[in-house]
Parts: C-alpha cells; sequence; structure tokens
C-alpha cells in the first residue's frame, strides 16, 4: 500500500476512502434489509469493508499530530 507524501493528497485519499466505506455500510444495510440475500457477496463487502477502515486509519495516523514525544 503506497501512499502519497503530500498532505493534501492524503486528505484527498482519506475523504475518498471514507466515502468508499459510507457507501459500502450503506449497500451492506441494504443486503441485510432484504433477504433472501447473497451470503457470498455480503462477506467480500464487508471484507472490503474491514480493509477500508484499516487504510482510513493508517492515513488518519499519518495526517494527525505525532503524539509519542
Amino acid at each position: 500500500m503506497s501512499l502519497p507524501d503530500d498532505p493534501q493528497a492524503l486528505q484527498a485519499l482519506l475523504e475518498e476512502l471514507k466515502s468508499e466505506h459510507h457507501d459500502l455500510d450503506a449497500s451492506i444495510a441494504r443486503l441485510e434489509e432484504n433477504p433472501p440475500h447473497d451470503e457470498l457477496l455480503l462477506r467480500r463487502l464487508k471484507k472490503r469493508k474491514l480493509l477500508l477502515k484499516d487504510r482510513i486509519a493508517a492515513v488518519e495516523r499519518l495526517l494527525g499530530p505525532d503524539l509519542i514525544a
């Protein structure tokens, strides 16, 4: 996973990742509301959502202040 060094590029990436995470959350909710649903698709979406969450955390750590002094 290669991340840009530029803070503005990191912020743009963060917004993009958060948007995709939100969209996946909505898709998962719609799938779960309307049974029967495709379990394999649901698992794949949830896995992708977790991966996005990890990437969001990584970008936020890069953008956040260094708390260890």
